[in-house]
């Protein structure tokens, strides 16, 4: 069973984040990322980024329009040694996919005045989750709002049926020793502890968000749209050129995509991990799809909830199954947002 009322703060173990800094980083994001990032908002400190003006989901593609990544980025103001104020994009991204991506990222800079850095060794990631009641103020994320060095952005609540769960992101500066015993204080004196018997609780919400979050073993697998980016207002189709542009609006314009991402469950003990294929009953030869996330049902202890890219063919009929047709059978559920019809 679920805690009640919900109140967590998850360490982030698979998850990095990249800086881009400097005079001309919003141009230069501009021409290489999915979504738009000269219309996103600065966030002051002490303030979180909201959703949509300060926090956006996006994606970094290759020539071809395959998703290298997928992230969760938010916009802020800060000074250089020289006390100028430049801007500063902070991208939420997969672990094993942040060395890599700023690697090639950086490969584009150029005579550009940007550097582009992975701050796996100097930023910590935690996830506060946190649930919505009626009159009551969260004490606790006013207090991690106030936290010099905390950086908190917004990322879409999950509905549980009649409960709203609220998701945060979260970094800290690991050398930032003030910022690390008042957080260590918070959890004290707010109960919060990582190793509460629910910590898998966000990876399930990520995964029940029907958000999906590009890995190592689904790089360059999915033209945004075969997972939903259009519907989730992770693509910009106003912005202008970058990576994979033209294969990304043709997809969109011609009606081309006929895969998309979905929710299912299957009974099992075992999360199957990302890139693990999918069959249909019909051809046990040639998968229709693949895992993009999976994770542990808190409430149900023998079932997995899936997000799996599939072929729309394969769902009209038949049955799918995990890793072969002998498999466990996937049950579908419905998407919690409606689909961009392609």
């Amino acid at each position: 069973m679920l805690p009640s009322p919900i109140k967590e703060l998850v360490p982030l173990s698979d998850w990095s984040v990249i800086t881009v800094t400097g005079p001309d980083a919003t141009d230069f994001l501009q021409s290489q990322l999915t979504n738009s990032v000269k219309s996103m908002k600065s966030t002051p400190a002490g303030q979180i980024a909201s959703l949509e003006q300060g926090s956006r989901f996006s994606g970094y593609c290759s020539a071809k329009g395959r998703l290298m990544a997928s992230f969760w980025m938010s916009r802020y103001e800060v000074a250089t040694d020289t006390g100028e104020t430049v801007p500063q994009f902070q991208l939420a991204i997969s672990k094993d996919l942040a060395a890599q991506t700023a690697k090639r990222l950086g490969m584009f800079v150029l005579r550009a005045k940007v550097k582009v850095i992975d701050q796996t060794d100097q930023l910590l990631s935690f996830a506060y989750i946190h649930e919505s009641l009626a009159g009551v103020t969260d004490v606790t994320l006013q207090v991690l709002q106030s936290i010099e060095g905390i950086r908190l952005e917004e990322l879409p609540p999950v509905h549980l049926k009649d409960r709203l769960i609220h998701r945060h992101l979260m970094t800290i500066p690991k050398d930032m020793n003030s910022a690390l015993v008042a957080l260590e204080t918070l959890m004290t004196e707010h109960q919060l502890t990582p190793n509460h018997p629910n910590a898998n609780f966000w990876e399930w919400l990520e995964v029940q968000s029907a958000i999906p979050r590009v890995s190592l073993n689904t790089f360059e697998q999915f033209v945004p749209q075969m997972i939903n980016m259009e519907s989730l207002k992770g693509i910009d189709f106003q912005k202008g050129c970058y990576p994979g542009q033209e294969v990304v609006a043709r997809s969109q314009y011609r009606g081309t995509i006929k895969r998309r991402l979905q929710l299912a469950s299957i009974n099992s003990s075992e999360a199957p991990a990302p890139g693990t294929e999918i069959f249909h009953s019909a051809d046990p030869e040639q998968p229709c799809g693949m895992v993009v996330m999976a994770a542990h049902n808190p409430s149900i202890s023998d079932e997995i909830t899936l997000q799996v890219e599939c072929k729309l063919e394969a769902l009209q009929s038949g049955s799918i199954h995990l890793k072969s047709i002998q498999g466990p059978e996937l049950r579908f559920e419905a998407l919690p947002y409606p689909l961009i019809e392609i």
